[in-house]
């Protein structure tokens, strides 16, 4: 299967969890505006996605939120089904992606250091 074509299919399933989420995801302890679906990978036979969630703002309860999103797997299975025309509906597993709290902790030691009255580069001193 073509390279171009797994792309397409992992923006389309990435969105359609995306949307299905914000429909099925009601309950009480869940932030949806917490929630981003990052990416997808499907497997080349297109029978399983790991779906790659970034809860962002709510480190304690992370776990709660994925358990929450894991236990309706099988609703959003379903809703992807539906709205996707698929030879099979790819069995959905997801997984915290924690890439973009990475970045933002790289960002914000770099603005330290850029802001930093001792950093190498506001050092007067000359160099020997």
């Amino acid at each position: 299967m073509s390279h171009r074509r797994i792309t397409r299919v992992n923006e389309l399933i990435r969105r359609e969890i995306g949307e299905a989420l914000f429909r099925l995801m009601n309950e009480r302890e869940f932030d949806i505006a917490a929630v981003t679906v990052t990416r997808v990978t499907t497997s080349p036979n297109l029978r399983n996605a790991r779906v790659y969630v970034s809860i962002r703002e709510h480190e304690e309860d992370r776990d709660t939120m994925m358990a929450l999103i894991r236990t309706h797997r099988r609703e959003l299975q379903k809703q992807l089904g539906r709205n996707l025309t698929m030879k099979y509906t790819p069995r959905l597993s997801f997984h915290l992606d924690e890439s973009i709290e990475r970045g933002d902790h790289v960002l914000k030691l770099l603005s330290e250091i850029k802001n930093d009255p001792d950093g190498p580069e506001n050092d007067d001193a000359p160099e020997k």
